[in-house]
């Protein structure tokens, strides 16, 4: 396979920024014949950088099926996951989040890079250092608060007691041991207290269903009582899609709130699944990064140390928001108005 170059030359910023350095050992991790362009040219650069690396390629067999959370081929490979903590870091083309097994890795101190975007949207999306600032900044507010509240025009008022979990940053690299992050991203979450969550969400056209990469085209409501979907109503298709397929996993937890946070990477586009013609090919980082979005979610919480790990899990990203952490507002009708967060939009941004 011919290595591309481009995609060498910013994969090596990416593991730049990642502090890979002589000595380390720094595993791709791949499954069947997925990702392999990527997967050799993360080698390359690892080796460039004076790393020692290797491709672990693992049978898949059936492929996850759309929005299935924390199923992957690692599951009972005991000789797969001893290697894996061995490592410096790891490079997670498989999809390891909400799953026992990547806590694990993480918990010997391993750093994980999760990638799954072609090449063109880690490129449009690459992370900054003024990113990270500001990701950074906005986990600092979600651990000091106790309290978080979005509303909106169309009528969303939810409220969520804070404090019992952790805050996870996402700004698109990691440098740190054990810490895991997603290139690229852009955001900051935490989840509810348990049976802390009450309120009424009501999703407008506009807002995304990551999970089928579609946009809401009918107004969804959502009323949640103790940390729990108890009810979902709309007069279109999208409340039935959102009710069926939640139930096909038969597990009530798959009502469960999971995380939330807002979106902070400027170079994300909201409106991306309306114009690419790679939906096969891409993931939902442009959807759940789109600056100024409120990231709202419902099923597993393993990621922040909970006990949920129902396979069904729904991003939920919403426009036009108002979310405030106690007293201090950060968005305002979908814009951030906090000014260690807030950047002036360019017309390529979102």
């Amino acid at each position: 396979m011919k290595l591309d170059v481009e995609m060498f030359e910013l994969f090596t910023r990416e593991l730049e920024l990642c502090r890979v350095k002589p000595g380390e050992n720094i595993v791709v991790l791949t499954a069947d014949d997925e990702w392999q362009e990527h997967a050799q040219a993360f080698m390359a650069a690892a080796a460039h950088l004076g790393a020692t690396t290797f491709n672990m390629n693992l049978r898949r067999g059936q492929k996850n099926a759309v929005g299935v959370q924390g199923r992957h081929p690692l599951v009972g490979n005991a000789l797969a996951m001893t290697t894996l903590k061995s490592a410096s870091m790891v490079i997670d083309m498989v999809g390891l989040l909400f799953s026992r097994e990547q806590a694990e890795i993480q918990a010997a101190g391993v750093r994980i890079l999760r990638v799954m975007e072609p090449f063109h949207v880690l490129k449009q999306m690459f992370p900054t250092a003024d990113l990270q600032r500001r990701v950074e900044y906005a986990k600092g507010l979600l651990e000091s608060a106790r309290q978080l509240r979005f509303t909106s025009d169309a009528g969303t008022d939810i409220v969520y007691k804070l404090g019992q979990y952790p805050v996870i940053s996402e700004y698109g690299f990691t440098a740190e041991a054990g810490r895991w992050d997603h290139f690229p991203s852009g955001f900051s979450f935490t989840q509810g207290d348990d049976g802390g969550v009450d309120g009424v969400v009501v999703m407008q056209p506009g807002d995304i269903l990551c999970t089928f990469k579609k946009y809401v085209e009918s107004p969804v409501t959502l009323r949640v009582e103790k940390g729990y979907v108890v009810e979902i109503t709309g007069q279109g298709l999208d409340a039935q899609l959102i009710r069926s397929y939640i139930d096909s996993f038969n597990d009530p937890r798959a009502y469960a709130i999971s995380h939330i946070g807002w979106g902070l990477n400027e170079k994300a586009r909201w409106y991306q699944f309306s114009v690419t013609r790679q939906l096969t090919s891409e993931h939902v980082m442009n959807a759940l990064s789109f600056y100024g979005n409120v990231l709202f979610s419902l099923g597993p919480n393993l990621e922040l140390g909970g006990t949920n790990d129902t396979a069904c899990h729904l991003d939920l990203p919403m426009r036009n928001c108002n979310l405030w952490l106690d007293e201090v507002q950060i968005l305002k009708n979908g814009e951030v108005i906090h000014p260690e967060m807030r950047v002036e939009l360019t017309s390529s941004g979102a």
